[in-house]
């Protein structure tokens, strides 16, 4: 196995509980917690391949970010 490929899974498992039971509640540490995992699986790709990692990794940033700030104006600042 790629150290890249381990890193990744640790950091996808760990960014992933960290987005599902964040210590602080605003939409800002949320969508922080939300790129965490995105990096990990960045790395997981990138033990495979380069351009799939790329190009996966920022139309799944891109759209994550959208929605989620779409979430945010709909339920309005806490």
């Amino acid at each position: 196995m790629a150290p890249e490929f381990v890193l990744g899974l640790a950091i996808l498992v760990v960014g992933t509980i960290a987005s599902a039971l964040p210590r602080e509640r605003t939409y800002l540490d949320r969508l922080i917690n939300l790129e965490i995992p995105a990096w990990g699986l960045l790395l997981v790709m990138l033990s495979y391949d380069e351009a799939l990692a790329l190009f996966t990794f920022g139309g799944v940033s891109v759209l994550s970010t959208f929605i989620f700030v779409r979430v945010m104006e709909k339920r309005g600042q806490p």
